[in-house]
């Protein structure tokens, strides 16, 4: 939402909508460091559960850590400009462009973070069907063949 409000306030030359969204910007960087930091107890305490493989966690983690570094970088950008924002107009809008490039990277990101992340619990996303007790997928019958 922070991308899109300073966008539009970009668009709409409203300073006060582009300060309003480099600080929501600069917040959901400071939230992003908790959620970052508990993801490897997460995946301690789901490594061993039935279903859940570490070539379905490892990418999660590895798409986690850049999204995070890139929000982060983001949050850095986005204060800049505010700090510009109050000595050089003209940088200011330079930098506050460059936040905005820089925090729909971060959104796609963060994005492809959750997505990967839903794979290590939600089988059906990896294109897998789960294993019923019995040992046949489920949502097969026993007529189902290949043929």
């Amino acid at each position: 939402m922070g991308s899109l409000f300073l966008l539009y306030g970009i668009l709409r030359k409203n300073d006060s909508l582009q300060k309003i969204s480099l600080a929501a910007i600069i917040t959901m960087a400071i939230i992003a460091i908790p959620v970052f930091l508990t993801g490897e107890p997460a995946e301690e305490s789901v490594e061993n559960i039935s279903g859940i493989s570490e070539t379905v966690i490892e990418p999660h983690e590895e798409a986690a850590e850049l999204a995070f570094w890139v929000m982060e970088i983001t949050a850095v950008i986005a204060l800049a400009s505010l700090v510009f924002s109050k000595i050089n107009r003209k940088m200011a809008q330079i930098v506050t462009i460059i936040t905005l490039i820089a925090s729909f990277a971060s959104f796609g990101l963060m994005a492809r973070t959750g997505y990967l992340g839903g794979k290590i619990r939600h089988t059906e996303l990896n294109g897998n069907l789960p294993i019923s007790p019995s040992g046949k997928e489920k949502g097969t019958t026993e007529g189902d063949n290949d043929d």
